[in-house]
């Protein structure tokens, strides 16, 4: 399974960027897809998920209203749609599949749900 995210740049504070995660060697529309970054001097923490159906959205606090996750299953892409952006925003960004197939629980916030990761994009604001 391989992850290639792309999509990362340097932007100013209030502007936009779109990151996209294209999966290949796993059957995408089976899984729940997620986001999430890691910022200097701090632990990999979630930004939002998707369900396997694209019915349900999960953000973090921190980024809901801002942030809008999507998938396009004919892609085996993910999404990111990142709209004013602050500088606490800096931080690598990676995309993951959730471990299960079909999932329909609640377990979407912790990096232990995901088994496949992509390399990271970076993606800095400036303020």
């Amino acid at each position: 399974v391989q992850l290639q995210a792309s999509g990362g740049g340097l932007v100013q504070a209030g502007g936009s960027l779109r990151l996209s995660c294209t999966v290949s060697g796993r059957a995408f529309s089976w899984y729940p897809m997620g986001w999430f970054r890691l910022a200097p001097g701090k632990e990999r923490e979630f930004v939002a998920a998707i369900s396997w159906s694209d019915e349900n959205t999960y953000y973090a606090d921190s980024v809901k209203d801002r942030f809008t996750i999507s998938r396009d299953n004919a892609r085996n892409t993910v999404y990111l749609q990142m709209n004013s952006l602050k500088p606490e925003d800096t931080a690598v960004y990676y995309c993951a599949v959730h471990q299960s197939p079909y999932y329909t629980g609640t377990s979407y916030f912790t990096t232990d749900e995901y088994d496949y990761w992509g390399q990271g994009t970076q993606v800095t604001v400036s303020s």
